[in-house]
């Protein structure tokens, strides 16, 4: 019975070591002109994120780890903008500064 006990507390360890191991990490930047977009889009493989830009700024969280491309969609006169190979780590937010779009 003893060894059951010990069974069951360290399978119950194990579950919560993984579940804690997992850590989602975000992408922000900024957007110039501010008023050029409305929506930013961060997409990697057939994960496909949205967020809105809000005063310039963006920010995605709860972004699982990987390569990522962040397109971000202009309004006319501005010309739609993209940065690619945005890599997200663990427990990480990755800046992608200033993205400017040109009309």
């Amino acid at each position: 019975m003893k060894s059951l006990g010990f069974l069951t507390v360290a399978g119950l360890s194990l579950g919560l070591l993984a579940f804690t191991s997992i850590r989602e990490g975000g992408i922000k930047g900024t957007v110039s002109p501010a008023e050029g977009a409305t929506q930013v889009v961060a997409i990697a493989g057939t994960d496909t994120l949205k967020v809105e830009i809000t005063s310039g700024s963006f920010a995605f969280a709860n972004v699982k780890k990987g390569t990522y491309t962040v397109w971000v969609k202009g309004k006319a006169p501005y010309k739609d903008t993209s940065v690619e190979n945005v890599a997200v780590l663990d427990s990480a937010v990755t800046d992608v500064g200033e993205i400017k779009l040109q009309q």
